[in-house]
């Protein structure tokens, strides 16, 4: 069926092809068992560097954060949408900014295109956090769904949150935005959504991990098990320098400071002593890796 969001969607894509280089959307890919992961680019971030750094002790912030080769003022992480396909499933973790939060992200379906996938073979979306880079997504430039046959699933923490009406008050002003803009979909999807809750299996070999603290109810979900698993971990490590080399430290980019780090220590405690694979939407290199325990505390190692 043809309708405007594909008929955009189409034109746009047609109309590029002249101007724009082909890009490698599929950052990197995983096999684990019969669990094939893929991260697809969903663009990049601009922020403020006091977004994620404000706060921090700025002498040894900046020590850390220009050995890997960045700035402190501006930083431009990249974006890894999720994919998995199981022979049955086709699964999503997280459907990216979409197209009203920043021009630079937003080009999940532009991956799509590239990897010959269609918004109609997507089964299941699996939620980390309702930041506009991860969910706002969702809908179109018409409000219709962009994934029509995908059943959709959230946190129940994260769900509440985003759904009480004193949050856009209590949030900060800074982040009204992101409130209005979570309400405005997750109101959109509120009969259909599944609410899902900490240790729950929400699909043969995916389970969902509570891990607050960027926002209330932060899930991740652990793909596999065994020596056959990895971490879908969202923004609960929101990068592969601070978050990994401190991961105490609070960050500006996280609603509650204290639980956030607590939950980053914990983390990379458990994945640097299973040795468990993690998946990280802010992460370079298509942000597949593990986490390996150094003197300063912790280093991404990217999957090659």
């Amino acid at each position: 069926m043809l309708t405007r969001r594909h008929f955009l969607t189409t034109t746009a894509a047609t109309l590029a092809l002249p101007m724009a280089p082909r890009r490698l959307w599929a950052g990197s890919s995983l096999t684990l068992g019969a669990l094939q992961i893929d991260t697809l680019s969903d663009g990049t971030l601009v922020l403020p560097g006091d977004f994620i750094l404000g706060g921090m002790p700025q002498d040894e912030m900046t020590a850390i954060v220009t050995k890997y080769g960045l700035p402190t003022d501006q930083l431009t992480p990249p974006c890894n949408v999720t994919l998995l396909r199981d022979g049955t499933n086709t699964v999503l973790f997280d459907v990216g900014a979409g197209h009203d939060f920043q021009p630079s992200a937003g080009k999940l379906l532009e991956a799509f295109d590239a990897l010959g996938l269609s918004v109609d073979d997507i089964t299941h979306v699996c939620f980390t956090h309702a930041h506009p880079d991860h969910i706002w997504g969702l809908l179109d430039e018409f409000d219709e769904p962009v994934f029509p046959n995908a059943q959709l699933l959230i946190g129940q923490a994260e769900f509440d949150y985003w759904m009480n009406p004193d949050t856009v008050n209590t949030i900060g002003d800074a982040r009204t935005t992101f409130a209005v803009g979570a309400a405005r979909r997750l109101g959109a999807i509120a009969d259909v959504v599944t609410l899902v809750q900490d240790g729950q299996e929400v699909l043969p070999g995916v389970a969902a991990r509570l891990t607050p603290g960027h926002t209330p109810g932060h899930m991740a979900y652990q793909l596999g098990a065994g020596t056959e698993a990895a971490m879908v971990v969202g923004d609960a490590l929101g990068n592969h320098h601070v978050a990994f080399e401190r991961p105490d430290w609070a960050s500006g980019s996280d609603q509650d400071k204290d639980g956030a780090a607590a939950t980053r220590v914990g983390l990379l405690d458990q994945l640097a002593s299973e040795q468990m694979r993690l998946i990280g939407y802010h992460l370079p290199g298509g942000g597949i890796g593990r986490a390996e325990k150094s003197d300063a505390g912790y280093v991404f190692v990217e999957e090659v």
